[in-house]
């Protein structure tokens, strides 16, 4: 019995392709951060389990308690934005309980522009992925935003993909990055972090140059350029927002 968790936020314009491919599941929870868009009307349509909770700016907080709320043995943890393949769902159907694992690394696609992206930024979760399936009670979500779910238990590798389909129009990426990066730096002043004006200047252009060029985010194209370019600028954004709220209070 596998319970699907989706946390949604103003998520209308992707949640039915999200939600159509969890069907395969047993039950679909979604755990609502304040959506003001059509996001609970689509929900509705294909569960009644909604729970109205705000994020409180920790995502590891909010999967944590989601995955108490999930009424079945093992979780799956599928973003607003993202799409279970067939193969994927075949997949677990056919591993979950049949062996020692009581969780499980899944592989993800991003598309960006109707392009599939496989180098540059994207290339760690196309080829390892993230712990996304587990069972109850094995281990637990760390990290307000980079968030990850730890366990010292078992950990298996499931083969076919998850597919990601980030910010559809520039407004919109430019949007979850200012979004994103403000929660990242609230995040790294708890840490004590204090970036200097010489890591707000040169870091993102490192992260460009290694993402784009070492990591090969040329080969993706147009998209490529856009996504390395994007992310070099959300560690810019980051790093100066931490470093105003630091100094310039």
């Amino acid at each position: 019995m596998i319970s699907a968790v989706v946390l949604t936020h103003n998520s209308e314009k992707t949640l039915k392709r999200t939600l159509t491919s969890v069907k395969f599941c047993d039950e679909i929870l979604i755990v609502d951060d304040g959506s003001n868009d059509n996001t609970l009307g689509i929900a509705k349509k294909y569960t009644d389990h909604i729970i109205h909770r705000t994020l409180s700016d920790n995502f590891a907080k909010q999967r944590n308690f989601a995955m108490a709320e999930a009424k079945n043995e093992w979780v799956l943890f599928v973003d607003a934005d993202e799409e279970v393949s067939h193969e994927l769902s075949d997949e677990i159907k056919k591993n979950i309980n049949k062996n020692d694992f009581v969780s499980y690394y899944i592989k993800r696609r991003d598309h960006f522009w109707g392009r599939e992206l496989h180098h540059g930024e994207v290339e760690e979760a196309y080829k390892d992925g993230f712990i996304r399936l587990m069972k109850k009670n094995t281990g637990k979500w760390v990290g307000e935003v980079h968030e990850e779910f730890v366990t010292d238990k078992p950990t298996g590798q499931l083969s076919f993909y998850l597919d990601h389909f980030p910010h559809p129009t520039l407004s919109e990426f430019i949007a979850e990055i200012n979004r994103y990066s403000t929660l990242r730096s609230k995040e790294l002043l708890k840490e004590s972090y204090n970036p200097s004006i010489i890591e707000i200047m040169f870091v993102p252009i490192g992260k460009f140059m290694y993402t784009y060029f070492l990591k090969l985010g040329f080969l993706d194209g147009p998209p490529g350029f856009v996504y390395s370019f994007f992310m070099s600028f959300h560690s810019f954004l980051t790093r100066a927002k931490a470093y105003q709220q630091n100094n310039l209070k």
